[in-house]
């Protein structure tokens, strides 16, 4: 089992900045994906952003140029750090991992951009 430990949310006006982070632990052998989902209240998760052990990256374009991630491998720990946020990227963000072929979800951190 993978263990995923998410920190970083919080409240932040519009045109702000959040960085969260996901530590990873337990029995981790080779980490495939990491990346970041989200939830807003009345809709479905959506994806932020992955990257793979490569270091190939995927971004919807909703958050293209604002949202960057980046992984350190030898800490088991991925980041998101989020730039000129808006109030529609309001959502719980979910940490991901994909570990032969198996994904595991951490717990959300709820991410609030209001005036």
């Amino acid at each position: 089992q993978v263990q995923l430990v998410e920190s970083g949310g919080g409240l932040v006006q519009p045109g702000g900045s959040l960085r969260l982070s996901c530590a990873a632990s337990g029995s981790i052998f080779s980490i495939n994906v990491m990346g970041w989902y989200r939830q807003a209240p009345g809709k479905q998760r959506e994806l932020v952003a992955t990257m793979t052990s490569s270091g190939s990256i995927n971004y919807p374009d909703s958050v293209k140029g604002r949202f960057a991630i980046s992984r350190d491998n030898a800490k088991n720990t991925v980041y998101l750090q989020m730039n000129r946020l808006k109030p529609e990227d309001t959502a719980v963000y979910y940490c991901n991992v994909i570990q032969l072929g198996e994904a595991y979800w951490g717990q959300g951190t709820q991410v609030t951009v209001s005036s």
